[in-house]
């Protein structure tokens, strides 16, 4: 067999050559674009980068056993061998220095399988195999083939001018080489991994990971970043456009050179200060490292993920440089590319479409991304399904907004991680309107560099808000009559309720009563389609500057954050201050009226099953909430000085129960720290620690059991595409958190879980039936 005629893959056919070249090629790309990462020059005596090109170059060269190659063109079902240990065969030839040829290895030999633990580890499949029997697992292999394919090795890697042997000679036993230099490479990694070294293994498997993936599926990186140096005039053309300027502390913030905590009201500019900051690190960065930072802009819901994608991509004049990160991508850019008037066939190709541009940012095509904290962090889960995601985030820039301080545990993670991107060169800020001073000192704790703080000046701001506080809880006979009466005046009114229960009660209470028939219920058990045209008609109807404002929407924590809405007036249950305060944002949004009531009911209290703690409708936990109500109680009919507001958030966690909550939160940054960002022993699994994750962090999904039909004639819609057909389907699907997976059932047919509900598509997710009914109340799913 000659080297013209082997095969990388059969689907689509490309050569082994080919394939090799273009990794190679994603290697030098992706070298470019992340640049030098100054933690690991120490660790790696600087040849971090030459190592993923060797490695990339070199990954797929075990293909040519005649086993494989038969496999790919049809002539044997499967070889059920490993091609990564052939791989290492050829490297000894090809590079002299040792401490190069061990990096190089470990990239080759990991970029599909952990050394120990997981799926197949290579360590039990090889580690204790004679030569004898590698040689008769692994023959035969054409020497012919392997000469050749050695010396065009060497021909390509010096090209691309990487480091090789100075008397370079084509090797023949390439199993015995390959056996050899397993042996050393586990001798290597089964000591624990010192200072730096086992971070720069992880980095370099997810370097030699993501160039093996752009190359296999013919994408590119996108080598600009729209958030430069042209910004700025940029974004003061756009608003002037618009008759607006540059507010102080957005100016302020684009001079800062380093960690930023910005803190400013919901409606002034926040955002744009972030962005602003943002495009000013980027230069910084660039300069120090010769590379090309990315821009993570996280967010805490999805629907807030949704609108800030688009708002970006109209803001930069081109959305294609914006990937969206989280696990509904795909449905995002399905829900933005059709047309109510579509037909099937049109729907067909957007979903096609959709499943594509999500792809891409699964490969991190594009340079600006939006999504939650919680997928950019798990990537220190490692191995080859998330070390991608960690060398993505080396040299790049975190733009934080609106982290919620009264959730410990994930605030403790996001704190760790944030540690982690500063020593691998990133740059974060912090943006809130209700940033209480404990947080800022959490993350000037948890960062080692300064942490500049700019404070928009709110003097001479005008009041936006009444406060106003009631007796009765938010369902009451009472507080739903003076509701009425609101809408019975014309006005646009919010109602917030803290659990899915509570609004569906409220909803149905109040819909008969709106002006026009607009009311409209918000909160996450929705299905997907039902959830996304809410959220059209709700901005539609009350968006900032909409002329047909009045009407009723009542919502969960949903609405909190991001959504660019603007009511007359707001009745909510009492909260966190933080939460409350984000409720009173979407009120008189922009000033553009008088203060607007703004009226609090007391929560109830009670504990979440027969034992345990007492949590505010079954949410937040007790003592913050009655805090917040007590210094309200101080202010009650005043207008709200947003000033003042935070005065009121540091007053809560300075109390004894704000230190209890601070050393909670120290306890958790530690936990994530030790459980995961030590680097011992890089290539052992970590599907125990993924499991952990996946609990705290992810939902599940279940289909309605009235919808299965229709979800299934959605997957077999799209011929010879399945996952375009599963994309189409996913439309059927709500969210659930991951404890509540017992209450469906799994249908292994169509991969997907099950649920026997009530379901209405204004009202959402009501009374589940079957086994597990006894022990869920409607609602109670928050």
């Amino acid at each position: 067999m000659r080297l013209h005629d082997l095969l990388a893959k059969s689907r689509p056919r490309e050569t082994l050559t080919a394939h090799l070249a273009a990794t190679l090629d994603g290697a030098i790309a992706l070298r470019q674009r992340v640049g030098t990462i100054h933690a690991l020059e120490k660790a790696t005596d600087g040849l971090f980068w030459a190592a993923v090109c060797l490695a990339g170059l070199c990954h797929d060269a075990g293909k040519i056993p005649d086993g494989f190659q038969a496999m790919l063109k049809g002539h044997l079902k499967a070889w059920g061998e490993r091609h990564e240990v052939v791989s290492l065969g050829f490297l000894p030839a090809l590079i002299e220095d040792d401490h190069l040829l061990l990096w190089v290895a470990t990239g080759v030999a990991t970029h599909h399988r952990s050394l120990e633990g997981g799926r197949g580890p290579l360590l039990h499949a090889y580690g204790h195999a004679s030569e004898a029997e590698w040689r008769d697992r692994l023959q035969p292999i054409s020497q012919s083939a392997a000469m050749e394919l050695s010396v065009w090795l060497l021909d390509m890697a010096q090209r691309a001018r990487l480091p090789t042997a100075r008397n370079p000679r084509p090797e023949s036993d390439i199993l015995g080489e390959a056996r050899q230099l397993f042996d050393r490479l586990w001798q290597w990694w089964e000591q624990p991994a010192l200072d730096e070294r086992g971070l720069a293994a992880v980095l370099l498997q997810g370097a030699v990971t993501l160039a093996d993936h752009v190359s296999s599926a013919h994408s590119v990186l996108h080598m600009r970043q729209p958030l430069n140096a042209a910004f700025h005039p940029h974004l003061e053309l756009a608003l002037a456009s618009k008759g607006h300027h540059l507010r102080p502390h957005q100016s302020d913030a684009a001079t800062i050179d380093g960690h930023l905590l910005l803190r400013a009201p919901t409606g002034s500019g926040k955002t744009e200060g972030g962005l602003l900051w943002a495009a000013t690190q980027v230069v910084q960065i660039s300069s120090r490292t010769g590379g090309i930072p990315r821009v993570f802009l996280t967010l805490p819901y999805l629907a807030s993920i949704n609108a800030m994608a688009t708002r970006l991509g109209r803001l930069l004049g081109n959305d294609d440089f914006v990937g969206v990160m989280h696990s509904r991508a795909a449905s995002f850019h399905l829900a933005t590319a059709i047309c109510p008037d579509d037909d099937e066939e049109q729907h067909v190709e957007a979903a096609r479409k959709a499943v594509s541009r999500a792809a891409a940012t699964r490969l991190f095509r594009e340079t600006v991304r939006v999504g939650t904290p919680y997928q950019i962090l798990r990537g220190v889960l490692a191995g080859p399904a998330h070390s991608s995601t960690l060398i993505d985030t080396a040299n790049s820039v975190f733009v934080l907004d609106e982290l919620h301080a009264y959730d410990p545990r994930r605030l403790g993670y996001i704190l760790a991680a944030a540690g982690l991107w500063e020593k691998l060169g990133g740059r974060v800020a912090v943006l809130s309107a209700t940033l209480p001073e404990a947080l800022a000192d959490l993350f000037r704790t948890a960062l080692r560099e300064t942490i500049h703080t700019v404070e928009a000046d709110t003097a001479g701001t005008p009041l936006r808000h009444r406060l106003s506080l009631r007796g009765s809880h938010l369902t009451d006979p009472e507080s739903v009559e003076e509701i009425r009466q609101r809408l019975a005046e014309d006005q646009a009114v919010l109602v917030v309720a803290n659990n899915v229960a509570d609004a569906q009660h409220l909803f149905a209470e109040l819909a008969p009563d709106a002006n026009d028939g607009a009311a409209f219920l918000l909160h996450s058990r929705f299905r997907r389609m039902d959830r996304s045209d809410l959220e059209a008609a709700i901005g539609e109807r009350f968006g900032v500057g909409s002329h047909r404002r009045r009407g009723l929407v009542v919502a969960t924590q949903v609405v909190e954050v991001s959504l660019d809405v603007d009511f007359d007036c707001l009745f909510t249950s009492a909260a966190p201050l933080e939460a409350l305060l984000q409720r009173f944002g979407r009120v008189n949004r922009i000033a553009a009226r008088p203060p607007a009531d703004v009226i609090v009911h007391p929560a109830a209290f009670a504990p979440r099953r027969a034992k345990g703690p007492d949590f505010a409708d079954g949410v937040y936990p007790r003592t913050p909430v009655e805090m917040g109500w007590d210094i309200l109680s101080r202010y009650d009919g005043e207008p709200v000085d947003e000033a003042q507001a935070r005065l009121w958030l540091d007053e809560v966690y300075g109390s004894a129960w704000g230190q209890e909550w601070r050393e909670e939160v120290e306890g958790h940054r530690q936990e994530f720290a030790d459980a995961f960002l030590k680097f011992a022993h890089p290539f052992v699994s970590r599907d125990d620690l993924a499991e952990r994750f996946d609990e705290l962090f992810d939902g599940t999904e279940a289909v309605l059991a009235q919808d299965r039909d229709a979800y299934e004639a959605d997957l077999n819609s799209v011929d010879g595409d399945k996952k375009a057909g599963r994309l189409l389907a996913e439309r059927y699907l709500i969210p659930m958190p991951y404890w509540a997976a017992p209450l469906t059932t799994w249908e292994k047919k169509l991969g997907v879980r099950v649920l026997n509900a009530d379901y209405d598509c204004r009202l959402g997710l009501g009374q589940i039936r079957g086994p597990a009914a006894q022990t869920y109340e409607a609602g109670e799913v928050l």
